[in-house]
């Protein structure tokens, strides 16, 4: 269980400022002397070709390992990101950590997604780009749908360290003096 009886999981499509959100999480944690973990997800299921079971399945395999391993250096906030469309996949998460996730979905608009996407890839990774591209709004639009989150934060105009403070005053997290 995590040191709050619960795990925040940063939630968003692609180019939302996830991964750099939750860097800095990190670092606010670490600035107050709480033990944490941060996970981001897409590192669990990154293998070629993919599993013969359902990956999904694999990835959670590794996030309880990984969790575990955490847990045995003693309590802390585990501190996650990634897509979650469906209570399904949420549910599937939290037997991996044996938490409940508390979701803030991170949001961007178009512009600054595909922005932030064109900044990420080289030209070496061109079809990883397009990939990315070619699917960013319908996943945005399906996490929209799914209402799953209980706090959203639209990064548009904020830097990833301002997104990092609102998520953890949200949880309570960071003194009022920070």
């Amino acid at each position: 269980m995590s040191q709050s009886g619960h795990a925040i999981f940063l939630n968003g499509g692609f180019g939302v400022g996830k991964s750099s959100t939750l860097e800095h999480i990190g670092d606010l944690l670490a600035n107050t002397g709480r033990p944490f973990s941060l996970m981001d997800v897409d590192w669990f299921h990154r293998s070629w070709p993919p599993a013969e079971q359902d990956n999904a399945l694999i990835e959670a395999h590794n996030i309880a390992a990984v969790w575990k391993s955490y847990r045995s250096a003693g309590p802390r906030q585990l501190v996650m990101c990634g897509v979650i469309s469906t209570a399904a996949d949420r549910e599937r998460y939290e037997a991996a950590v044996e938490s409940p996730l508390r979701m803030v979905r991170l949001t961007a608009n178009a512009d600054i997604t595909r922005k932030r996407l064109r900044g990420r890839y080289s030209a070496s990774q061109r079809s990883a780009l397009e990939w990315h591209l070619e699917r960013c709004d319908e996943i945005a639009a399906r996490l929209d749908a799914a209402d799953l989150d209980e706090l959203v934060i639209d990064t548009s105009g904020l830097e990833p360290h301002e997104v990092a403070e609102r998520t953890l005053r949200h949880f309570d997290l960071l003194d009022n003096s920070e």
